[in-house]
């Protein structure tokens, strides 16, 4: 990931899609096999709070408790940037950033092994269903990514809630 690779990867529910979030040519290579406009975003996925902490330094306390309690697990926050630290091709039209510390085991793996949080979309293309087996990851990706990382998914059933500060519901469940 380092030199621009795109990777397919086991995440809590969905295989995923990853890619070093800072390289703008990785971002669009993702997007394009993925057929996703950049103006929709992008996840990231950490795992440590550490690997976030400069989302959360601008966060109310109330705020930053909040999103603290629900990591690490499969809870994805919209956090704002005010200090535009995650590039465009990463937050699309968007002010904030979708985040997630995730307790995944191979997640957590591949990103303290990059040394820092990566992309996380599911591994489909925009208009079909997430690759829930390894087997339509094969079929459709495996021309198209640098690396599928062998792994289990997790127990969720589907992709992670999430969540903005200012609500208690959530944006996706």
């Amino acid at each position: 990931m380092h030199h621009g690779g795109v990777i397919a990867y086991p995440t809590e529910a969905v295989w995923g899609l990853g890619c070093d979030p800072f390289n703008e040519t990785a971002v669009y290579r993702l997007l394009a096999i993925k057929r996703r406009p950049v103006h929709k975003g992008l996840i990231l996925v950490a795992s440590s709070v550490q690997q976030v902490k400069p989302l959360l330094d601008n966060l109310a306390l109330k705020d930053r408790q909040r999103v603290e309690a629900s990591w690490p697990g499969p809870v994805t926050w919209i956090l704002p940037d005010p200090d535009n630290l995650i590039p465009y091709w990463i937050k699309g039209n968007h002010a904030s950033v979708a985040v997630r510390v995730s307790d995944h085991y191979q997640v957590k793996n591949l990103c303290d092994e990059f040394g820092s949080m990566i992309v996380s979309t599911s591994a489909n293309y925009s208009d079909k269903d997430a690759a829930r087996d390894k087997l339509k990851v094969n079929i459709h990706f495996k021309d198209k990514v640098d690396a599928i990382v062998p792994g289990e998914l997790g127990a969720l059933s589907r992709p992670t809630t999430i969540y903005r500060l200012d609500s208690d519901t959530p944006v996706r469940s």
